[in-house]
C-alpha cells in the first residue's frame, strides 16, 4: 500500500486530510510533519514514500524554495501542492518547479480522491476548475529557467544550497551534514556554476525569487 506524508503546520487540518486520506485509500501508511526540516527527516528515514501533500507556506519552506528542495533531495517522491489559496499563478509557478498537482484545502472527498489517485497513478493533476486557467500561459521564463538549473543538482547539492539559502556558513553547512569543510567548498563551486551565478549574494537573490508571500500574512 501506499505511503502518504502529509506536510502541513496546522493541527485541525492535518487531522482532516489525515482521516480523509485513510478513507480514500485504504491501507494506506499516512505521516505527519508540522515544517519542511521534519517532512526532510521523515523522507530520509522513508525514501519509499509515494506522496507527499505539501502546504508551501509552512515553516522553513521559503516557499517555492522547499518544493524545490524536496524534489531535488527526493527525486522519486511525487510532491503535490495542499493550500486553501487557488491563485493560478502561484499553482503554475509551482509546477514549474516540480509539483504533480495542486489540491485546495476546501476540496470534497471526491475531489481529493480523484487527485490523489491521479498523482499516485504517476499523471499530474489539477481540479477542472483551474485547470483552464493554470495551462492557459506558460509559467514565467524566470522560472523556467531556474527550475532547469535546479533540475542539474544533485540530492547533496540541494542539501548544502537549502542551508545557503538559510544563511549558514560553510562550516555549519559541514557540521550539520557530516562532512568535511573543503566538501562543502567543492559543493559551492558546483552549484554556483550549475545556477550561473558567482558569488552566495548572487544565489541569495535568485533564490529569493523564489519566496511566496502567504496570503493570510498581507497586511490589509
Amino acid at each position: 500500500m501506499p505511503r502518504i506524508l502529509i506536510a502541513d503546520d496546522h493541527p485541525l487540518f492535518r487531522l482532516a486530510l489525515t482521516q480523509a486520506v485513510r478513507e480514500l485509500v485504504p491501507g494506506a501508511q499516512v505521516a505527519e510533519a508540522e515544517s519542511l526540516d521534519e517532512a526532510r527527516q521523515d523522507l530520509g528515514t522513508h525514501p519509499d514514500t509515494d506522496l507527499v501533500l505539501l502546504d508551501l507556506h509552512m515553516p522553513g519552506s521559503h516557499g517555492l524554495m522547499g518544493l524545490a528542495a524536496l524534489r531535488g533531495e527526493f527525486p522519486t517522491v511525487a510532491v503535490v501542492m495542499i493550500s486553501a489559496h487557488d491563485d493560478p499563478a502561484v499553482i503554475r509557478r509551482a509546477m514549474a518547479y516540480g509539483a504533480a498537482g495542486f489540491i485546495p484545502k476546501r476540496a470534497g472527498l471526491e475531489l481529493m480522491r480523484e487527485g490523489i489517485g491521479a498523482v499516485l497513478g504517476c499523471e499530474e493533476w489539477l481540479p477542472p476548475s483551474l485547470r483552464e486557467q493554470v495551462q492557459a500561459k506558460p509559467a514565467p521564463a524566470t522560472d523556467r529557467e531556474l527550475a532547469g538549473r535546479l533540475a542539474g543538482l544533485t540530492p547533496q547539492q540541494f542539501r548544502v544550497l537549502r542551508r545557503v539559502a538559510e544563511g549558514r556558513l560553510n562550516k555549519q553547512i559541514a557540521f550539520e551534514l557530516g562532512v568535511r569543510e573543503r566538501t562543502v567548498k567543492a559543493h559551492m563551486t558546483a552549484i554556483f556554476e550549475k545556477l550561473d551565478v558567482r558569488n552566495r549574494t548572487q544565489a541569495g537573490v535568485m533564490l529569493r525569487a523564489m519566496e511566496l508571500i502567504d496570503p493570510d500574512q498581507r497586511e490589509s
